[in-house]
This record gives C-alpha cells, structure tokens and sequence, in this order.
C-alpha cells in the first residue's frame, strides 16, 4: 500500500471515531422507561408507582438541524405528530402524520432498540441514532436524532409536546440540549399548527 492510501485510510479512521466520540457524547434520558406516560413524575430507580404508558401523542412542536434539505423545505414545514406504541421488546412502534398544503402524509416506522433504553434506530428513514435525552412522561420530550438523508449526514433535535403549547420548562430544557451538541438557536424552527391532519382535514397520503 503507497503512502498517500495509508494516508487516505488513516483520515477516514480518523473521522470514524470522531463521529463514534461524538455520537457517545449524547446521554440518554436517566432511567428511560417507554412504560411510562402522562400523569407519570420523573421517577428514580427506588420509586414504584403506577404509571400510565409513555405511548401515546405527541406534537412535533419545534426543531433545530443542521441538515441543508431541512434548510430547503423549514419555510414549509407545519406542526407534525408522533402517535407512539412501545412493545414488550422495547421498540416503538411510531405512527407519524405531517400536514401539507395538499393534506396528510402518513407514515409508519419502526424504531428498533439498540443497547440501553431510550436509544434506537429507524433504517427505513436513515436514522442511524435515535435518543430520548431527556423528558418528564407527561409533557416533554427532547429527541435526538443522527441521521442520513441524500448521501449526507446531519444531526437535529426535535422538541415533543403532549399538547400543542410547549411550557417555558420544556423549552429550555430542549435549547439547553441542542446547543451542547453544536447547533445554534439560528437553526431552530418553531413550527405552525394546522389541521390538516385532523379528523375534518385529513386525506390519504
């Protein structure tokens, strides 16, 4: 092997393992439990309560990417949901509708466990790393996602809400979590309702 491959294989080395030290950087939501759900407090190890499932709806209330087709479309893009069913195996079965001006997009997806609670990827929509970083069951979610789109890789933060007002609690809890993984409050969209997708406006996909 000439020198110029090993130097070419050294640099792809090289950038591997700063995407594995980053991607190992993000923490998990302490104690994730996809069982747990609205009326459920952030419950430490020790407590046992009774607690309704984390599956349920959730609002797609704001975002912030780094990814250039996101950049292309966020001036179109409305408050989408998430309809969440956690399995006995720990995956989540995840019903996603998305307003258009055209109607409702539907999608299904799977996100499969890997490793700890909380941590999953999606194959069928290029998340490579899916992350709940930090959320109280009841009302917020903050989500991390890696993922590929068109060749290239990016990283965004997506904000859940139980309603479609976020509380100022769950806002800074979501801001505070973007910005430690390098993305700018430029990079925040704060996304419109529509009802596109309710029971009155929704069309098939």
């Amino acid at each position: 092997m000439g020198m110029w491959m090993r130097a070419a294989l050294l640099s792809c080395v090289l950038a591997l393992l700063q995407v594995s030290a980053a991607q190992a950087e993000v923490l998990l939501q302490p104690d994730f439990d996809a069982k747990k759900g609205p009326g459920a407090r952030r419950v430490q190890p020790a407590c046992h309560r009774a607690v309704l499932q984390f599956s349920g709806l959730w609002y797609v209330v704001s975002m912030v990417s780094d990814c250039k087709v996101f950049w292309g479309k966020k001036d179109h893009l409305l408050m989408s949901t998430r309809e969440i069913n956690a399995t006995e195996e720990g995956n989540l079965s995840v019903h996603m509708e998305f307003p258009r001006a055209d109607g409702c997009n539907q999608v299904d997806a799977e996100y499969l466990r890997t490793g700890s609670q909380g941590h999953f990827r999606v194959p069928a929509l290029g998340y490579l790393d899916v992350r709940i970083v930090d959320t109280d069951y009841s009302s917020f979610a903050v989500v991390y996602i890696y993922k590929e789109l068109e060749g290239a890789l990016s990283t965004m933060v997506q904000l859940y809400s139980r309603t479609q007002e976020a509380s100022p609690q769950a806002m800074k809890a979501f801001q505070d979590f973007y910005l430690t993984v390098g993305l700018p409050d430029a990079m925040r969209v704060t996304l419109p309702k529509s009802d596109a997708c309710s029971p009155g406006g929704k069309d098939a996909p």
